[in-house]
């Protein structure tokens, strides 16, 4: 895998750990899993700092709304499981505005990685430490970078 290639690939595993935080936030609050107008303002800083940045922005915007798709496929299967095992299920809620904070970092932090991995094809089965539910959501966060 090139050098460009793998910080891409680890970056967006570790928006999908963050996930899991969100999920915990979430869970028996009422909140829901879609939140289509927070949705649409993140898209729209992705959009403006793709731009910024000379990234293709519709490109930026394609492949952040795969990592809200692999977010929400982390959080439904958490979720899920928290459901049928509720021993399992978070006992706290952490600070939804904390995590989004840690989000909009790795947001600028993968924003950096697309300029540099432009072109490249990024692979997801070197990817070690995550379980079958992460994996699955990792192939739905790089799909729009994946040739």
């Amino acid at each position: 895998m090139s050098a460009h290639r793998r910080p891409l690939v680890d970056l967006a595993a570790r928006r999908l750990l963050v996930s899991d935080r969100v999920a915990a936030a979430k869970f028996g609050t009422g909140k829901p899993i879609d939140d289509p107008v927070r949705e649409r303002q993140a898209l729209a800083d992705v959009r403006a700092r793709a731009t910024g940045l000379g990234l293709d922005t519709e490109r930026a915007v394609r492949f952040f709304e795969d990592q809200i798709a692999a977010s929400k496929v982390v959080q439904r299967g958490l979720f899920a499981r928290w459901r049928e095992n509720p021993g399992a299920a978070p006992t706290t809620s952490p600070d939804l505005a904390a995590i989004r904070a840690e989000l909009n970092q790795l947001t600028k932090q993968l924003l950096a990685r697309l300029v540099e991995a432009a072109g490249s094809n990024p692979c997801t089965s070197t990817v070690d430490g995550i379980d079958a539910l992460h994996r699955e959501a990792l192939a739905t966060a790089l799909r729009s970078v994946t040739v």
